[in-house]
């Protein structure tokens, strides 16, 4: 029992092996390498500059922190960043298709890599979908809702759960898009280029023409001057009418605006020069995606009031009530131009995940087939834009956003905890220069007294406990910041209490970890500030993980049950690395018998003497 139950748990944490060269690893590609950084760079844009910028600025400013918006994505920016570093690290250690997946593959092991893997395909799909659906309803507006009408009268769904009616342009326009990106990435990169350009054209434009109509009185609104109709809702006036409680809450929702980033770490067997490419064209990305933002979010609220704004289309509403047509309308076709750059850049990351995920064998092979002419994964890319299709044909916006991005924020976090794992792992000679200071007490390596600066055995299994313990002490604090935000924000000692022992935990957790000796490999790009900016990434995604509603985490949870049985059905006898423990094993297995034999015959031989 016991022999068995290791080997299960050696199943489920063999790690992903990668050839130890970094040319060998980059010409084991079947991909073609074409995306250079600047292709990268407006994919990452593409993808995550899309319905944030025309509707959060406009909601989270009404609904949650007023004009303090600017700063909720100030700290939704920052918070973007910390996880986009921990990405740029990994993508320049791992140039390989698959993102997050083949990150925990590597590092942590096959389990956790299906985990995540698994949760991108949803978090992937949902995000296409809700993408694609969004983008027919703009395109439905402009012409008056006219496919809404002749949908709803041709196929109704009386279904509570479900869209008022299948939206079919909906899933031709996934369809569409599916093929595009089938039929080769370069040529889809370059629509994506010109969709990009045009989306932070409209961006700039917004942000110009907004200067000539602020009005800076917008930002410190008094209670009295608001209309009585719309006190109840315009909480205190001023500049945060919500308060901080207000602000923190709309950097979680504005969070939600920089998701689609990572998709840049998918591209890493398209990229000329992954190592380089990657870092960089995240880092500028999320530079843009921030700067884009702050300033729309700044212009808004300077020109209209935030308790008038409209949720759902913020832009053109404001314009027009200002009396501007003309920039109405054009923020209404740049709009569409960057829905579909956003929808481009949401379909690429998800076959190449299922690409990644059917190479290692962990789940169905055929999925993974690359077409010798297009050179991308042809069957998977057309089964994503199918199963991308359905979901926005049968369920409406509202439905497939309440769907948020917990398998990205979990992916957020394990890529952050791998960081921390790799950086004080001993590589190479290392483990030599440790054993040269000789036997170190564990209390002693706790703390690095001796000051030891080459990673060992010991070091690196202090960091692991520590990463694990920390992961722990954090879901306390989020906990305690979920469960007791009214005491805690009224000053109640007990919750006080908990806040600052949970909190004194998880930085005591990164002192040991920082004290430990960390590892010279070279890389073109390593995270700044490390165990900090890992660790505070862990802590900002863990906590809007917590924050999500019941109904998502029973989403969750029924994905998961799906995922399971293919994993425990499938994935854990035919994966690659199986397949080569069975080899290693044959392997020892035919010395053991030769040696066996060897030894028989010299008996044999003794006995005949």
């Amino acid at each position: 029992m016991a022999a068995y139950l290791r080997r299960f748990y050696h199943a489920l944490t063999r790690r992903k092996m990668l050839p130890e060269s970094v040319a060998a690893l980059l010409e084991n590609s079947q991909m073609a390498r074409v995306l250079t950084t600047l292709d990268l760079t407006a994919l990452g844009v593409g993808s995550t500059l899309g319905v944030g910028v025309y509707v959060l600025a406009g909601s989270v400013s009404k609904e949650t922190a007023g004009p303090a918006v600017v700063i909720s994505f100030i700290i939704a920016a920052i918070a973007s960043v910390f996880a986009g570093l921990c990405y740029a690290e990994f993508g320049a250690r791992v140039p390989k298709a698959g993102s997050a997946y083949v990150y925990s593959y590597v590092c942590v092991g096959e389990f956790v890599a299906f985990i995540i893997g698994w949760n991108l395909v949803l978090e992937y799909v949902v995000g296409s979908a809700s993408v694609v659906r969004g983008l027919s309803g703009y395109v439905d507006n402009l012409f008056g809702n006219v496919m809404a009408k002749a949908f709803q009268d041709l196929l109704s769904i009386d279904v509570n759960f479900l869209s008022p009616y299948i939206d079919f342009f909906a899933f031709g326009l996934s369809l569409v898009f599916a093929v595009a990106l089938a039929l080769g990435v370069k040529e889809s990169s370059n629509f994506n280029n010109v969709f990009t350009i045009i989306n932070l054209a409209v961006v700039a434009y917004v942000i110009i023409c907004g200067l000539f109509k602020v009005d800076i009185a917008n930002w410190s609104i008094d209670i009295d001057d608001i209309p009585e109709e719309n006190k109840p809702t315009a909480g205190k006036g001023g500049f945060a009418p919500f308060g901080i409680n207000g602000i923190i809450k709309g950097a979680a929702t504005c969070f939600y605006g920089f998701v689609g980033f990572d998709c840049v770490a998918t591209t890493g067997e398209e990229a000329k020069n992954p190592q380089k490419a990657i870092p960089l064209a995240i880092t500028i990305s999320l530079a843009i995606i921030a700067f884009a933002y702050i300033g729309v979010s700044t212009v808004l609220t300077l020109m209209w009031p935030y308790y008038l704004q409209d949720p759902d289309a913020p832009l053109p509403y404001v314009f027009r009530e200002l009396g501007w047509e003309i920039a109405a309308w054009i923020v209404s076709i740049g709009a569409i131009f960057g829905l579909c750059a956003s929808l481009m850049g949401a379909m690429l990351p998800l076959p190449r995940v299922l690409y990644a995920m059917a190479n290692d064998g962990i789940i169905f092979r055929f999925l993974g087939k690359i077409h010798p002419r297009f050179q991308t994964p042809l069957l998977g890319t057309c089964l994503a834009g199918l199963l991308t299709g359905i979901l926005a044909a049968v369920f409406d916006l509202q439905q497939l956003v309440d769907m948020m991005s917990i398998g990205t924020l979990l992916a957020y976090s394990i890529v952050a905890a791998c960081v921390l794992l790799l950086r004080y792992q001993p590589e190479g000679d290392e483990i030599e220069k440790a054993v040269k200071y000789g036997h170190i007490s564990f209390f002693s390596q706790l703390f690095n007294t001796k000051r030891i600066k080459s990673p060992s055995t010991m070091s690196a299994s202090i960091v692991t406990w520590g990463v694990m313990l920390y992961l722990v002490f954090v879901i306390a604090a989020g906990g305690v910041l979920k469960f007791a935000e009214e005491p805690l924000f009224s000053g109640e000692g007990w919750a006080i209490a908990l806040m600052v022992v949970t909190a004194v935990l998880c930085i005591l957790n990164l002192v040991v970890i920082g004290l430990q000796p960390s590892s010279g490999a070279k890389l073109f790009f390593r995270v700044p500030l490390v165990p900090l900016i890992p660790g505070l990434s862990i802590f900002i995604n863990i906590y809007l993980m917590l924050m999500l509603d019941p109904n998502t985490w029973i989403r969750f949870a029924v994905w998961m049950a799906i995922g399971f049985l293919m994993y425990f059905s499938y994935g854990i006898w035919q994966s690659e690395e199986s397949k080569q423990d069975s080899g290693r094993r044959s392997v020892i297995y035919a010395h053991t018998n030769v040696a066996f034999e060897d030894d028989e015959e010299k008996v044999k031989r003794r006995s005949s003497d």
